[in-house]
C-alpha cells in the first residue's frame, strides 16, 4: 500500500486569542449567599490560513446567572491553534479540524476559565469534559439530514 502524499499532522502554535471577565453586579452579590445556575456555550470554528495550514478555534463562554436574572460572572475564552495538517482526504480533514484539533485546544481553554473565574472571587469552576467526536458527528448528522427528507 502506498500513500500518494505522506499525512503530516503537527501543532504549530497554540495561544490564547482573547479572554474576558466581567462581574457586573460585583461587589454586591458578594454581600449574601451565592446559588449560581451555569450556562456554557461551546463553539469550534478553523480556516486554512495557506495550504495545508489551518487555524482552529475553540470559543468557550461560561455565564453565571443569579436568582432575578442578576448576571454573576460572565467569561468568554477563544482558545485559538494552528495546524499543519497535510495528505489528508477531505473527510479525514473535516474529522481532524472538526474533532482532533479541539480536544488539543480545550483542556487549555477549561484551564484559562477556571483561573479567570477564581481570579474573580469565585470558587473554582472546572469545566465537564467535552466529547468533541459526538459533537462533531452530530454536525455531520445535521448537514445530511435535509438531504435525505427531500
Amino acid at each position: 500500500m502506498s500513500e500518494q502524499a505522506q499525512q503530516t499532522f503537527q501543532i504549530q502554535k497554540i495561544y490564547t486569542k482573547d479572554a474576558s471577565f466581567e462581574s457586573p453586579n460585583a461587589p454586591e452579590i458578594f454581600a449574601g449567599p451565592i446559588q449560581p445556575q451555569l450556562s456554557v456555550d461551546l463553539n469550534v470554528e478553523s480556516k486554512e490560513l495557506n495550504e495545508g495550514i489551518y487555524h482552529v478555534m475553540v470559543r468557550v463562554t461560561a455565564t453565571t446567572q443569579l436568582e432575578g436574572d442578576k448576571t454573576a460572572f460572565l467569561c468568554e475564552v477563544e482558545q485559538a491553534g494552528i495546524f499543519t495538517l497535510q495528505g489528508f482526504s477531505e473527510e479525514e480533514l473535516g474529522y481532524l479540524l472538526g474533532a482532533q484539533c479541539p480536544n488539543i485546544l480545550f483542556p487549555y481553554a477549561r484551564e484559562t476559565v477556571s483561573d479567570m473565574v477564581t481570579r474573580g472571587g469565585f470558587p473554582q469552576l472546572l469545566l465537564e469534559p467535552v466529547n468533541f467526536e459526538m459533537m462533531y458527528q452530530l454536525h455531520l448528522q445535521s448537514k445530511q439530514q435535509p438531504e435525505t427528507e427531500q
